[in-house]
């Protein structure tokens, strides 16, 4: 058994399915910070000053006015946080947009490969050496 999971540990498919996590992992806290930081703040400016940060409406508690998201959350408050979903959207929207261009590019590097190959495999191939033996052996017999 242990064999048999080494072996699966090895495939080049798990190898690349960790990488591709571990990728993942660091591209969605780049893409959560330029949300955060660059793209919120200019939605926010066009918008009147709304920060979607810390936008939410109270269910039910008692928060102060002006609180943070994050102190509404600790004081217990049941809170419908809208801005964060907001958020949620934009960096879904950004992955999925960075994603589908690097499969768009992986897609257009595998077909080329595969019109090189189709290029190779047009080229018709000469006579073999047994091909050309065989035909001096024929006209030497002549």
């Amino acid at each position: 058994m242990l064999q048999e999971f080494r072996d699966f540990i090895a495939k080049g498919n798990v190898m690349d399915m960790a990488v591709g996590i571990i990728i993942g992992a660091a591209f969605t806290a780049i893409v959560k910070s330029m949300v955060g930081d660059l793209i919120n703040p200019i939605i926010g400016l066009f918008m009147g000053g709304i920060d979607f940060t810390n936008s939410y409406a109270v269910l039910s508690g008692d928060v102060p006015a002006g609180a943070t998201l994050e102190a509404a959350r600790e004081a217990g408050a049941a809170v419908f946080a809208h801005g964060a979903f907001i958020m949620a959207v934009i960096n879904f929207l950004i992955i999925a947009f960075v994603v589908f261009m690097l499969v768009r590019y992986v897609n257009k590097v595998k077909e080329a490969a595969e019109k090189e190959e189709e290029v190779v495999e047009e080229v018709p191939a000469g006579p073999s050496e047994l091909d050309v033996l065989l035909e001096i052996r024929d006209s030497l017999k002549k």
